[in-house]
């Protein structure tokens, strides 16, 4: 994502630096209109578009994800997240991991993070309260977001540093500092 945000930057003109500070955990079309004047934004937004969906060589799990992910099945899961739908699942196969039922993107929501309506979205889909529900996020907007949904958030100091996710219920290094213990099974829908 960084690499496609500093070739946008510096085709349009805009400060990268300045965008990579804010964008992570957001949709493009909520973070492009603080950079990019209003007649670039469709542009800008297709040419983001256009390098995402290519830029897939280099795309790995993050450390421990697997491994959580494979303690945690057979029950469902969702993923929640700023870019679209399509990107998402095409980066979680790059990365080698499943592609869960409920996948909730950009393109699903009428308002992105730190708005808790993605995160509502998919708690509904899994059919649990959001309150029943563990977050995992790497962005500010998305702890936020995890939060204001009255969800668990776990932050991963992945793209930030432990200070910019201090409202999150926990911050991590990785995945591989993430355990759970499940004390009453609960049958999913």
């Amino acid at each position: 994502m960084d690499a496609v945000w500093r070739a946008v930057a510096g085709e349009f003109g805009a400060d990268a630096d300045a965008i990579l500070r804010v964008c992570h955990g957001r949709r493009d079309a909520d973070v492009v209109p603080e950079f990019f004047p209003p007649a670039a934004h469709e542009d800008v937004c297709r040419r983001i578009a256009a390098l995402e969906s290519t830029m897939l060589d280099g795309v790995t799990a993050m450390p421990g994800a697997a491994d959580l992910l494979a303690a945690w099945a057979p029950r469902p899961w969702a993923a929640v997240t700023s870019g679209a739908r399509a990107l998402m699942a095409g980066r979680l196969a790059a990365a080698g991991l499943p592609v869960p039922a409920v996948l909730v993107g950009a393109d699903s929501v009428r308002r992105g993070k730190p708005d808790p309506e993605g995160y509502l979205a998919a708690a509904g889909a899994l059919g649990v309260p959001a309150s029943r529900c563990l977050v995992i996020e790497d962005a500010p907007a998305g702890v936020a977001a995890g939060r204001a949904a009255g969800a668990t958030v776990v932050a991963v100091t992945t793209t930030h540093a432990a200070a910019g996710l201090a409202g999150a219920d926990a911050v991590v290094r990785d995945l591989r500092d993430v355990r759970f213990r499940i004390r009453s099974p609960r049958r999913f829908p």
